[in-house]
């Protein structure tokens, strides 16, 4: 696992006096601490500056936290811990099976949440594998959420890095419109298909990507999309 000084911690949560506490905690531990207030704010720092493990609140100012916590799973990888005052079994399940790897309620004791935050890093450390789609024309790095083509940045919006994530990561696999719209706008989006035929093309023209003779995203009629398997490593 990386020294505790390289590591960075996004903590996501409202409340000043729990990222004050958070923040001196870890730290006192060597880690490196991101905070932001919001879920905007949240999304944006775990896309440009990372993170190794993010703490989520759920019950945020301005976006639900499942609703953050499903879309920084949609292109991310990262180890996610939600903490929240939430604590019935439901809502817990709901939680993990939305992407968290962990779930604490509060109040917490520090050391507990300490000893979940180094449990998690250490399988991270041993599971970490960054997906990298590389055919010497177009290079995609999930793991630093970056994309290049003819060695020139692409710049790609949250929703079409959401749909390129879920592809790659299901490489070769149609993923049915159904599944696309659910999981990038939510369940009760899943027969607006207009939606994934606009996101698509969009992607498709950043890509460089031609929907006759495609190289990348293969359309499976009336069925979904999949991305081809050859060069991911």
């Amino acid at each position: 696992m990386q020294n505790p000084k390289e590591m960075r911690i996004l903590i996501v949560d409202d409340e000043p006096q729990i990222r004050r506490f958070l923040g001196i905690s870890l730290r006192a531990q060597g880690y490196k601490v991101i905070e932001a207030e919001n879920g905007h704010s949240g999304l944006e720092l775990l896309a440009t500056n990372g993170a190794d493990l993010v703490i989520l609140d759920l019950g945020l100012p301005d976006l639900d936290g499942l609703d953050v916590l499903r879309e920084m799973r949609a292109w991310s990888g990262t180890p996610i811990v939600v903490l929240s005052v939430r604590s019935t079994e439901p809502e817990k399940v709901l939680a993990l099976d939305a992407g968290a790897n962990d779930y604490v309620t509060k109040p917490f004791g520090v050391q507990e949440l300490s000893a979940r935050i180094r449990a998690l890093l250490r399988l991270q450390a041993v599971n970490d594998a960054p997906t990298v789609f590389d055919d010497g024309v177009l290079r995609i790095d999930l793991g630093h959420r970056s994309i290049t083509r003819y060695g020139e940045a692409v710049t790609l919006s949250r929703k079409e890095w959401a749909m390129l994530a879920l592809l790659i990561k299901h490489s070769g696999r149609v993923i049915t419109q159904p599944q696309i719209l659910r999981e990038l706008w939510g369940p009760t989006h899943q027969e607006d298909t207009h939606y994934l035929r606009i996101l698509v093309a969009k992607l498709r023209t950043k890509l460089g990507d031609d929907a006759s003779s495609p190289k990348y995203i293969y359309t499976e009629a009336g069925v979904g999309l999949k991305f081809i398997p050859e060069l991911i490593r």
